[in-house]
This record gives structure tokens, C-alpha cells and sequence, in this order.
């Protein structure tokens, strides 16, 4: 699967949450609200999430590789970060 598209929708200045991205694969399939969150040392990505039954937020859409999780990271960051500026 190749990575055909990044919009970055959201920009925030204040709190942990950054920004919310959309990422396009092989220009068929889209994923929505991709969060950038600010962390202790640095900005990740936040895969879209809901709460279960007991309260634990999990993923709805992720990653199975971390080879896949690294490049959808790199590649949205920047996409963010030339955004953001």
C-alpha cells in the first residue's frame, strides 16, 4: 500500500493535540482524523480511536508493521510540519 495523499484539516497552537490529518492510500482508501499529539519528548501520531467498555481507548484503524507505523508517521509529520509553519 503506498501513501497517494496527506491533508492536513486541523492546526492547533495550545494543548497536547496539534493537529488532525487525513492520509490517502493508493488513492482508494482514506483515513480520517489521524491526531498529532505533542508528547513528553516529541510529536507522534495517534491513530483513530474510540473507548470500549471500559473506558480503554482503542485503535480503529492501525498499522500492522512497525516498518508501515514508521512511514505513515515520517510521512505525516512532514506533511504537518510544512503545514504548521
Amino acid at each position: 500500500m503506498e501513501i497517494t495523499g496527506i491533508k492536513v484539516r486541523k492546526v492547533l497552537e495550545q494543548g497536547r493535540l496539534r493537529g488532525i490529518v487525513s492520509v490517502t492510500f493508493d488513492g482508494v482508501f482514506a483515513v480520517h482524523d489521524i491526531k498529532i499529539v505533542q508528547g513528553d519528548r516529541r510529536l507522534f501520531v495517534a491513530m483513530p480511536s474510540r473507548r470500549d467498555e471500559n473506558g480503554v481507548f482503542r485503535d480503529i484503524v492501525h498499522p500492522i508493521t512497525a516498518e508501515a507505523r514508521e512511514e505513515i508517521e515520517e510521512r505525516v509529520l512532514k506533511a504537518f510540519e510544512r503545514a504548521a509553519e
